[in-house]
């Protein structure tokens, strides 16, 4: 192995098959639960020990769903700033950048070491699309990775957008109750591209074997249909 290659120790399984709905940054649905699946080689329980003693962990993990650019942009456009304004790839989380590496903190909801797939440990609040291949797990320390004084640049002012979510009872009902809250909060965060307003557009998320269609206008978002994936 050379030096300077990462292994892949992990992959997660979400209700996310494809990018378009995955929220925008970690736990921002915290209802959203995940399960992370370790390689065979490493399917040790020895290298859990401890873990039970942290509510949250840092994931480490690669951008798997994006095309690789054979050269770098050193700026991007962030959705939430419309998608037509550049920012410094460094200032942003985008997943187009020298190394496509993400970085995700979620809540430890259980821990599993005896399965039929090795140990493995469920999490809410992760942003990523099922099979995303983990570099690795790291505890996040309270002490040393909270800072109350951080500024946040430009997310300060998209980091409170929410939509207004119309979900008819009769289409609410064909979602299973444990997956019901967890879509709302993925609907109400706006799936859609931020440059992206036509309020007659109708846009299609698949989510834990679900297709759900929705439209836009204004600030409320309101559910089409939802119907089971063949």
């Amino acid at each position: 192995m050379n030096d300077n290659e990462m292994q892949v120790i992990a992959t997660i399984r979400t209700d996310f098959p494809t990018k378009f709905g995955i929220p925008r940054q970690s736990g921002i649905v915290d209802t959203l639960r995940a399960k992370i699946v370790f390689e065979p080689a490493y399917r040790n329980p020895d290298a859990l020990r401890g873990l039970e003693d942290f509510s949250h962990v840092w994931l480490i993990w690669q951008f798997s769903g994006n095309a690789r650019r054979e050269t770098w942009s050193p700026t991007v456009r962030p959705p939430r700033l419309g998608g037509n304004t550049r920012m410094g790839v460094f200032a942003t989380r985008s997943p187009f950048r020298p190394n496509p590496i993400g970085l995700s903190s979620v809540r430890i909801e259980e821990i599993q070491l005896h399965t039929e797939e090795g140990p493995v440990i469920w999490v809410s609040g992760a942003d990523l699309m099922d099979g995303t291949p983990i570099y690795d797990i790291k505890p996040f320390i309270p002490y040393a990775d909270n800072h109350p004084d951080a500024r946040g640049g430009f997310t300060n002012d998209t980091s409170g957008y929410t939509l207004t979510v119309t979900f008819p009872e009769h289409l609410l009902e064909q979602v299973p109750a444990s997956h019901r809250e967890a879509l709302r909060g993925v609907l109400a965060h706006d799936p859609r591209p931020s440059y992206q307003h036509d309020p007659e557009r109708v846009y299609g998320m698949e989510f834990a074997g679900m297709e759900i269609r929705f439209r836009v206008d204004g600030e409320q978002l309101i559910v089409c249909s939802v119907a089971p994936i063949a």
